[in-house]
């Protein structure tokens, strides 16, 4: 980030990030830039910054700063598919699998980007196509029955060969940064982000596919609804995006290098991910729990233990 470059901010619709979107904006200033937001936003920022129609939005920006929690770093993301647009994302939320700065530590990654002391992280995603329908998931892509309670059929089918059936209670298709989320909590593999693929996971499968299938990240994928199935529902990173009726294809291809997320420290923001993957009952023995813990804490940890 340099001079006369234009930031624009995506807002957590609930959470308070005023204060960021208020350092953000005089930080930027200061460097001859400006700060957008899109006019939906505009009554979460204030006043002071401009708010401008959501189809003008994404097409002037040097830079993009999510404020909230992985939800919001998504959006954002989604927003500048394709693009060499950085993004940076500022935790206000509760996890934060993706962002990496806490709102305390803002100014000073503003003055690092600045400087140029940062690395761009490219990230995958899914590219999703139906009939009616063309989005993009960075997680996941979950199809269930849209009757509550019942189950599901689609066809397997992988660069146009057909490879069995599911029948179940939905399937999930993720990316490897996905493969951490409902993947893992529904039995799938946990996938190296250096490892382009395509992970499909069954959820309480009755018959058919019962097991994860890795796919390669160049495999052409579609789940297709048999003629006399149920209309299913289609999810994208926990949204409802919409409906695959019978004889209808889902289509999923991986979409390489599909945004450039902003790291600071990628030695540091692994040992965070490693702390929060430990949450999920991942294997850590106690002394790998104990190389998480920072070194001043764990100093500090043994001072009160030596105090009287």
């Amino acid at each position: 980030m340099g001079q006369a470059y234009t930031v624009g901010l995506v807002i957590h619709p609930s959470r308070p990030v005023l204060d960021s979107a208020d350092l953000i904006q005089r930080f930027v200033r200061r460097h001859g830039g400006r700060v957008l937001v899109r006019e939906a936003d505009a009554p979460r920022v204030g006043p002071g910054i401009e708010a401008v129609a959501a189809d003008a939005f994404v097409d002037r920006l040097d830079a993009l700063v999510s404020l909230g929690g992985d939800g919001t770093m998504l959006g954002a993301m989604r927003l500048v598919v394709g693009r060499a647009t950085p993004v940076l994302g500022v935790n206000h939320g509760n996890v934060g699998f993706l962002v990496e700065v806490s709102p305390e530590g803002l100014e000073t990654a503003l003055h690092r980007m600045v400087a140029g002391e940062y690395t761009l992280e490219p990230h995958c995603c899914l590219h999703v196509l139906t009939d009616h329908l063309n989005c993009v998931a960075f997680n996941d892509v979950v199809v269930t029955a849209s009757e509550p309670l019942r189950s599901l059929t689609v066809d397997l089918v992988v660069n146009g060969s057909r490879h069995g059936y599911y029948r179940g209670d939905a399937v999930i298709a993720c990316t490897p940064t996905g493969s951490t989320a409902y993947n893992y909590a529904a039995g799938g593999p946990v996938i190296s982000p250096s490892t382009p693929s395509i992970a499909l996971t069954p959820v309480a499968p009755m018959s058919g596919i019962s097991r994860s299938v890795v796919l390669g990240g160049d495999d052409a994928i579609e789940l297709h609804n048999p003629p006399d199935g149920l209309s299913l529902r289609l999810t994208t990173d926990g949204a409802p995006v919409g409906v695959l009726g019978p004889d209808g294809g889902l289509r999923l291809r991986l979409g390489h290098d599909a945004v450039n997320v902003v790291r600071f420290d990628p030695h540091r923001y692994e040992q965070r991910k490693r702390v929060k993957l430990s949450l999920l009952d991942l294997p850590l023995r106690p002394d790998q729990l104990l190389d998480l813990v920072p070194p001043r804490l764990r100093e500090r940890a043994a001072q009160l233990r030596t105090e009287p």
